[in-house]
């Protein structure tokens, strides 16, 4: 009799853990990834600057593959491109590129990269706007934005907290600034957008 009252402790217990299933948190701040219209969710992480030109040609892939072959328009598709560490200063306008370029541009990763001139303008600057008109939203790393005011406030002598607001102010357009990119990486995933790494 025992053994059966036990065994029936255990088998509720299954069941209870078994009912309870996992939900994420979810905070104010980032609502705007369910404000997205869309029948699918998509968010490409960029970390280099290759990998930020990838994600926007990915991006592009995306809308057009699903314009093409299932008959999809804009709304249908919420896509965020999150730009972080190192590809972060490619979602600044260019009148930031203009002010900052070397200090926005990734390191090179090559000799003869490092000896060319650093661009005047952001080299992605017409595939955002293609993008921003097709409704892609770009998430920006505010500890990453930090950083580069930083190198920039020591390479041009300036104060690094007008610096960073002048940044924000000067995004991309459909640009947000986010806590950090990989927090906007993880909680997108947890409101059902397929990540893609670039």
């Amino acid at each position: 009799m025992a053994a059966f009252a036990i065994g029936g402790v255990v088998m509720a217990q299954q069941k209870s853990a078994a009912a309870v299933r996992w939900e994420p948190a979810r905070h104010d701040k980032d609502d705007w990834m369910d404000s997205l219209p869309g029948k699918h969710r998509m968010v490409i992480d960029t970390t280099s600057a290759d990998g930020f030109r990838n994600g926007l040609l990915f991006a592009g892939n995306f809308i057009l593959a699903n314009h093409d072959d299932y008959g999809l328009e804009n709304q249908d598709q919420a896509v965020i491109v999150v730009a972080r560490h190192l590809s972060t200063g490619y979602a600044y306008n260019n009148d930031m590129w203009a002010k900052y370029g070397a200090s926005l541009a990734a390191p090179p990763a090559s000799a003869d990269a490092a000896a060319k001139e650093p661009p005047k303008a952001n080299p992605s600057a017409a595939s955002l706007a293609t993008l921003s008109k097709q409704g892609v939203q770009f998430a920006v790393c505010a500890m990453a934005t930090r950083r580069l005011a930083g190198m920039i406030a020591r390479a041009v002598g300036g104060n690094a907290d007008t610096i960073n607001s002048e940044l924000i102010a000067n995004l991309a357009t459909n640009g947000r600034m986010v806590p950090a990119g990989i927090v906007a990486v993880n909680r997108a995933q947890e409101r059902g957008y397929t990540l893609v790494t670039c």
